[in-house]
């Protein structure tokens, strides 16, 4: 007899693999985008260079500043939920049995077998309860800002590093360098992200390729037409 195969479900690596690869494109695409746009306006190596690692401390603490914002305020608002079940619960036991029972109802389960479960939930730990099936909060999902400006604030110092590095090691030739080596890590970028979430690798290193080329092509373009301008 076979035993049951284990299912592997991807969507618990949804949270960190988007902000991975959201952190590690951006840093890329935008580090690269700004050192190729002062390059097409004619700058030398070492301003080129600055522009760069500008770009990366920049960007980087601006990703740490966003992410700890946002997760700072997803989490007040979950407290302000959790904190307003509690004096429902509090104040109307009853009526709070009966809308979890009526979520489970829902759901498709029995009418007299939801309130027995409904009440035996509430009796273990009513507050988590609710938390989990009528406001969709559980320990797994809770928000941790330091932990994600951290993470979002690493991968785009990570991504950002790459164009400087191949800057540095193409001085004669850095526009073109770093237009060529950011443009192939981002497609295997995309392709990995793909493959983890189980869509297609193709189609995700071609939206990356697209959009980061676009980018740094408009930048250039910016980049050369100050730099004429100017000059």
């Amino acid at each position: 007899m076979r035993s049951r195969r284990i299912e592997r479900h991807r969507g618990s690596r949804a949270g960190w693999l988007r902000a991975a690869v959201l952190g590690a494109n951006d840093g890329i695409v935008s580090t690269a985008s700004l050192m190729v746009g002062v390059a097409a306006a004619n700058a030398d190596h070492q301003q080129v260079m600055l522009a760069g690692l500008a770009g990366l401390v920049g960007g980087a603490m601006s990703m740490a500043a966003g992410e700890y914002i946002s997760v700072s305020s997803q989490a007040d608002v979950e407290r302000a939920d959790l904190a307003l079940e509690r004096r429902e619960l509090e104040q109307f036991p009853d009526g709070e049995h009966k809308e979890l029972a009526a979520i489970y109802v829902a759901r498709g389960v029995d009418p007299v077998l939801a309130g027995q479960v409904a009440a035996q939930l509430m009796a273990k730990d009513a507050l988590a309860a609710h938390a989990r099936d009528e406001l969709g909060i559980n320990d797994r999902s809770a928000p941790r800002p330091v932990q994600a400006a951290l993470a979002s604030a690493g991968a785009f110092a990570l991504g950002a590093a790459l164009p400087l590095a191949t800057a540095l090691m193409a001085p004669a030739r850095t526009a073109t360098a770093v237009t060529a080596v950011s443009l192939i890590c981002l497609a295997g970028l995309g392709a990995l992200a793909a493959r983890v979430g189980g869509a297609s690798m193709a189609k995700g290193a071609a939206r990356v390729t697209f959009w980061s080329a676009m980018a740094m092509a408009l930048t250039a373009a910016v980049g050369h037409w100050f730099g004429v301008s100017v000059a």
